[in-house]
């Protein structure tokens, strides 16, 4: 329902006390329904007198299933559709996957709160078949091929597993699993967020994590992989305060530490910096970040220890990292992968519905 209204809409319940409203936008795919679904069914708990109304959108990645993520460029690909609700005053929130959201917010939204976080490692998940085979990507032949639409994932791989090939794989969850699964398919091995499979009940699936310190992992994840990021309006008061309540704190400072490392280098969220962060004792958080170019051949690095206690000093330590990073070359990297997207953006075939 379309309203002109600058707050969320508030109507009459059969007790003729005025009910509040909140529309929570969100994608139209199975994963990000489940996840709507999952703070709503949160946010109800918390607030029984609000009713909250679940909007689902289609957003640009969506509608066109052929391009490979990185040839877009990042930054709205996931999100355009459904800020614009949020800004036209359709919606109230949007449920994100933080990492599909763009650091940089439009004017007038704010990331507004930063839910407790799934695991945030990226898994290798193995074809039927090759199971018993097949238990980690240094098992893999030579020439064996793994499956992921992530130029961060394939150039994190390709820097350790130089003899792989890689084929790109779009789809929701379910459709990348069958096409892995497909007996006449070409994928030994798909690489996912283990933060999807969990959500969508399919975590048996996983047969290798792969984060830095795990024996053939070596591997960092996508900045705010596993955390759900609800965006809203900022001068939206009412709502804003329905939502501090669910935020995750430690989550949240982790998450904007992350976010403060992509912002910095302006990376949208389909270039190659992966992160990992966790908390030590004494509120001090480790932050690691590398950039990796698409061959595998050069990368930049940079891990750092500090104690942060407020969203300011998460922003700050994101920029520190991201300078270390700078100085390691990483901008360089980001120049060339930039310039090669412009490049080949027009030469993919357009998506036409089947």
């Amino acid at each position: 329902m379309s309203t002109s209204a600058t707050h969320p809409v508030i109507t009459s319940s059969t007790s003729h006390t005025p009910k509040l409203t909140i529309r929570v936008g969100t994608r139209k795919s199975a994963l990000a329904l489940k996840q709507a679904d999952y703070v709503v069914t949160s946010l109800r708990r918390l607030h029984p007198t609000v009713d909250f109304e679940i909007v689902g959108m289609h957003s640009t990645a969506d509608k066109d299933k052929v391009t490979a993520l990185y040839k877009f460029g990042g930054k709205g690909l996931w999100t355009n559709e459904l800020e614009a609700g949020l800004h036209e005053r359709n919606l109230d929130i949007v449920v994100h996957s933080l990492k599909d959201m763009p650091t940089s917010l439009p004017d007038g939204l704010v990331l507004a709160c930063v839910t407790a976080r799934e695991d945030p490692r990226d898994v290798v998940v193995v074809k039927k078949g090759l199971e018993d085979k097949y238990k980690t990507l240094a098992d893999l032949p030579p020439g064996a091929v793994v499956g992921t639409s992530s130029v961060r994932r394939m150039a994190q791989i390709r820097r350790r597993y130089p003899h792989l090939a890689f084929r790109d794989m779009r789809g929701n969850i379910d459709t990348r699993v069958r096409k892995l699964d497909a007996e006449d398919g070409e994928f030994s091995v798909l690489i996912l967020a283990a933060a999807g499979l969990l959500r969508m009940g399919q975590g048996a699936r996983i047969a290798q994590y792969l984060e830095a310190d795990t024996e053939g992992g070596g591997m960092l994840h996508a900045v705010g992989q596993g955390g759900l990021g609800i965006e809203a309006r900022a001068d939206d008061r009412t709502t804003l305060d329905l939502l501090k309540p669910f935020e995750s704190e430690s989550d949240m400072l982790a998450c904007e530490a992350e976010r403060s490392v992509m912002r910095t280098l302006e990376g949208g969220c389909s270039i190659p910096i992966g992160v990992e962060t966790k908390w030590l004792e004494g509120k001090k958080l480790r932050l690691a970040a590398t950039v990796v170019n698409v061959e595998g051949t050069e990368a930049a690095d940079a891990e750092t220890v500090e104690e942060i206690t407020t969203r300011e000093e998460a922003i700050e330590f994101g920029k520190k990292v991201a300078q270390q990073l700078t100085d390691g070359g990483a901008q360089k990297i980001l120049d060339v992968i930039n310039a090669d997207r412009e490049a080949s953006r027009d030469s993919a075939e357009p998506w036409v519905p089947a």
